[in-house]
């Protein structure tokens, strides 16, 4: 009977082994909100998550839907693990338990109403019952902010909405509508590589750019150690080779670099949404 007991223990005690390593082998899924196309994206996140994933043992897989509302629910829903987005600040999401590990290293950004330079548009009150394209009804700087203003400043706007930033911009360029809110900061690199015109109508205060966020699942020594692999990637010759392909998909010279966030720094979101007119979903 002793024998029978301590080889139940022994099996019992093995099993759980397994399932502790195969829950250790698991991907952790990566979720990037849609600023460009869901291919240009991959091409351009794979060669990072691919070096973060080997560095900290454990793969890191990109998951996102065809447009940002879609990853942005796959975030709400717990499905990503991991995820590079600055959508999860407003008052319901903020209690699902994302906490800020990240950002990319750079200057803060600001969102932007803009019109094509060519166009007759001169001021934001023309914008009245006019078509404008935004991303989508989540993205921050983009319709949050932009919408917000043109609400206190009593400017209705028919809002058309494209999916993603460069959407945004590319219905602007090829005429579809008359002005487009959008993030300052890609604005003016599809504006350089499209050579899209354009004038600025109004801009917001500056807001730190997006975050990397880690689930509340996460344990804390495997959010260090994720932390620590991107932060060092600038460093290892590995790791920048990953980012310089990254920065080549993107058509950008510089690239990226990382460095450490925390929730406070994005403290300023959540005080934007507890003065905001905007109706959030």
């Amino acid at each position: 009977m002793r024998k029978t007991g301590t080889y139940g223990l022994a099996l019992c005690l093995a099993l759980q082994m397994g399932v502790a390593l195969a829950e250790e082998a698991k991907p952790l899924r990566f979720g990037v909100i849609n600023q460009r196309s869901v291919a240009l994206t991959a091409e351009a996140w794979n060669p990072i998550l691919i070096y973060v994933g080997h560095k900290i043992g454990r793969p890191l897989v990109l998951t996102m839907g065809k447009t940002a509302p879609e990853t942005t629910a796959m975030t709400e829903r717990g499905e990503h693990d991991l995820a590079y987005s600055n959508h999860m600040f407003t008052p319901r999401r903020d209690k699902l338990g994302y906490k800020v590990i990240l950002r990319i290293a750079g200057e803060p950004n600001r969102g932007v109403i803009v019109t094509r330079e060519d166009g007759p548009i001169q001021s934001l009150k023309q914008l009245k019952g006019q078509p404008v394209a935004f991303p989508s009804k989540d993205a921050f700087l983009s319709y949050h902010v932009t919408i917000d203003h043109l609400n206190k400043a009593g400017i209705a706007v028919q809002p058309v909405f494209t999916g993603n930033q460069e959407g945004a911009m590319s219905q602007l360029q090829f005429g579809k509508v008359v002005a487009a809110g959008v993030n300052e900061k890609l604005l003016a690199k599809y504006a350089a590589r499209e050579d899209l015109r354009y004038r600025v109508l109004w801009a917001s205060e500056p807001y730190l750019d997006i975050p990397i966020i880690a689930h509340r699942s996460l344990s804390p020594k495997l959010v260090e150690a994720v932390r620590e692999a991107f932060i060092g990637m600038a460093d290892d010759p590995e790791g920048r080779k990953a980012l310089q392909a990254s920065a080549a998909a993107l058509g950008q010279q510089q690239i990226w670099t990382f460095i450490r966030a925390d929730d406070r720094d994005y403290d300023d979101y959540r005080r934007f949404y507890r003065k905001a007119s905007v109706k959030l979903e």
